[in-house]
Formats: C-alpha cells, structure tokens, sequence
C-alpha cells in the first residue's frame, strides 16, 4: 500500500509541476471569465440591448435578386417581402446584363408552362451550395401568394401554424428553440467532457509509454509490483484529472450563472447543483474505464510513435456521441440518446449531453453509472491481467490481436 501511495504521489506531483497542465487547468478557466469580463462591460455600455443578442441577432444583408416571368403568374410583390430583394425583368437578356454589371447577385427564369411542371432556372455567376443555401426563399414567398390569388394570410398557413402556444406540462422552465444557446450549451459541456476525459487517460498512455522507452520501468520493476504501478498511476492520475474537471465545470458553471442574470437569460439555462455531482461521478468511471484501457495499450506498445497510432482503437467508442451530436442535442430523450448513455462506453459524454439538454429521468442516470461502474471494475481487472512484467519489460511489436487478446485473458 505504501509503494502505491508512493507512485501516486510521485504522478500526482509531476503533472502538477509542468507548466503546460497548469497553464490548461487554469489558465483556461481565467481566459473564461476574462472573456465573460470584457462582455459584462460592454453590455453595462449599453444597457437597452445586451451583447450576446447583437452578436447572433444582427440581420444580414439581402442581395438583390432578378427574374423573369414567364409564365405570367407574378401579378404583385406582397408587402412583407423586402423592397429591393426581387427586381423584375422583362426578358433574359436585361437579366443577364443586371447581373453582369453587378446590379443583382442572380436571375430566376420561370418557365411558362410553371404550372405543368414546376420548373425555375437559377443563373448565377458562382456556384456556391454553402451561400445558396437560403437564397430562393423571397422568390418562393411570392410565388406561393400570387398561386393563392394573392391571399397572404392563407400563403403563411402553408408554411404552418402563424399562432402556435406551446404548453408543457413539465414544471422546469423550457429553453427556447430559437435561441442559439439550446444548441451550443450541450455542444459545449460535450466537448469539455470528453476532452477531460481523454486528456487525463492520455497521461497515463504517455507516462507508461515512456517509462518504457526510457527504461525507467526496468528499475521501477525491483521495488515496485506490475499491479501496485497500475493501482498508483490511475489513481494519482485520476486526481489530477478530478482537480481538473472540478476547476472547468466548477467555473463554466459559475459564469452560466452569471451571465443568466447580466445577459438576461432564461433560468433554463441554468444548470443546476447536480449536475456538477453527476459530472464528478461520470468523469471519474469514464476516466477509469479509458484510463485503464490507455494503461494496458501502454503496457504492450514498444514506444510512443505506436503508442498514438493504436490510441484510436480505445477512443473510437468515445467519438461517436461526437459525430452524432447534432442528432442527440435535437432529441436528446430520444432512443438514440438513450441506448448511447446506458452503453458504458459511450455513457460518460452522452449521459452529460443528455444532462445539459434536457431532463433526465433518475433511473436512466443511476443506471448508466451502475453499468459503468461495472464495466469500469471489469476493465481494471482485465487490465490488471495485462500488466505484469513480460508485457512491461518486452518490445514487441503491437497488433490489434495482441490488445484484445490480452484485454480478453487469451494472451
């Protein structure tokens, strides 16, 4: 136990001492709320409208556009499209001629037999799909109203409900899906997890890795038992990372608070006490379940070259909330979501995306963390197997077998 507690200390106090980990631990946290700071100011500057609405709500400039009807069906512009943003021309060429002089961004064509077949020739100088994503939408407008007789009462029907009075029975206030920060609330506490969680289990990937390229592990070999270097390196590891993951959501907490009562944000957005609890909890069994895994792949790679190519087979199941997240934010008690947080492996980001999107009900959590935690114990023993002096000591080659065969026993 005292060799343990040795090897604890001594990872506990060279992650500590490198000023690049206190400079991510700290010095991110201090940039945070320079940057809340700064805001804070200039919304004092101008308190009828605060900064974070002039940064997302500000109207972007409508190019002008052209067309020609040829069809006959345009008989008026409603008065709701902006003046300018269709300009009409009688033919093509004076189209062509407006747009090569720069006067219009583009021309439609309405063909004349639109009602038989729906067809419009888009003309512009650049093909840009990002840029011409929204464009068409005036066009669009007017001619729904003028199919309609000109009713734009009826032509805004079309588009949906003009009156929609949204009840929920659920007690908690609801985020507003208009605003920017439903999805970029979840986003951010997403990645701030699982760059946690990846970042603490890749110290102990580079401590053993090096230890081995260096051949300190040779020495440490005497005096020190395979199990007792894994037990120490994980657990002082795991308390740098919890420091770290107190300091981060702690202060991203405190400025969410913060800025709810000087931008004047809904309540919603506000995440409460527990959370900080469940990100603890989440954060130290994912962190065991990957740190172990990084501690066995640690164990078997001959140097840290190999060390990085291999890293991807033990956070690939880590990645995935990440290429759904747009996914799992808009439904976020969806079955989706919900069978990626109660797989261990995917559970410690998932679980809080979920969490900061939406309310979770309390079985779903407890379970998640239960069947973490049992994957978490299972992994450590696997990894415990992995972690004896033939792995350390040799330089083998590493081989995707070779992992799972020892993660499995077989080897």
């Amino acid at each position: 136990m005292n060799k343990t507690l040795l090897v604890l200390r001594h990872e506990v106090i060279t992650i500590l001492t490198r000023p690049s980990f206190l400079f991510a631990m700290f010095g991110i946290p201090l940039i945070g709320a320079a940057i809340f700071f700064i805001a804070s100011q200039l919304n004092k500057t101008n308190p009828s409208q605060n900064v974070l609405t002039q940064l997302i709500s500000n109207p972007q400039a409508v190019a002008a556009e052209g067309y020609v009807d040829q069809s006959g069906i345009i008989k008026e512009i409603p008065s709701f499209v902006q003046r300018g943003t269709l300009i009409s021309y009688p033919d093509e060429a004076s189209a062509s001629q407006a747009l090569a002089n720069g006067q219009i961004s583009g021309y439609y064509i309405i063909a004349p037999d639109y009602i038989q077949t729906g067809k419009i020739t888009a003309v512009r100088k650049n093909f840009n799909p990002i840029a011409s994503a929204g464009q068409g939408a005036a066009l669009e407008q007017v001619l729904r109203v003028n199919l309609l007789g000109g009713n734009t009462q009826l032509a805004n029907l079309l588009n949906g409900p003009t009156n929609m009075d949204l009840q929920s029975l659920s007690q908690a206030p609801q985020r507003e899906e208009s605003n920017l920060l439903t999805f970029f609330l979840p986003y951010a506490v997403t990645m701030l997890f699982y760059f946690i969680i990846l970042s603490s289990a890749s110290l102990l990937l580079s401590s053993v890795t090096k230890e081995k390229q260096n051949r300190v592990i040779e020495i440490l070999m005497v005096s020190v038992t395979p199990r007792q270097l894994l037990t120490g390196k994980i657990a002082g590891l795991g308390l740098v990372g919890l420091i770290q993951t107190i300091a981060w959501v702690g202060t991203g907490r405190l400025l969410l608070a913060q800025s709810s009562i000087l931008f004047n944000l809904s309540s919603a957005f506000q995440l409460p006490a527990s959370f900080l609890i469940w990100g603890l909890i989440f954060f130290l069994l994912g962190y065991a379940v990957y740190a172990s895994l990084m501690a066995g792949l640690g164990a078997l790679v001959p140097n840290m070259r190999e060390a990085s190519q291999a890293t991807i087979l033990v956070i690939f199941p880590l990645i995935i909330p990440i290429f759904l997240l747009s996914v799992l934010i808009n439904d976020s008690n969806g079955i989706l979501a919900i069978i990626l947080s109660l797989i261990p492996f995917t559970s410690p980001v998932t679980m809080m995306l979920r969490l900061s999107a939406a309310s979770v009900p309390l079985w779903q959590i407890i379970l998640s963390a239960v069947l973490l935690a049992a994957t978490a114990m299972l992994v450590i023993r696997s990894v415990a197997r992995m972690f004896h002096a033939q792995s350390l000591l040799s330089g083998q080659p590493f081989t995707r077998k070779l992992f799972f065969d020892a993660l499995l026993g077989r080897a």
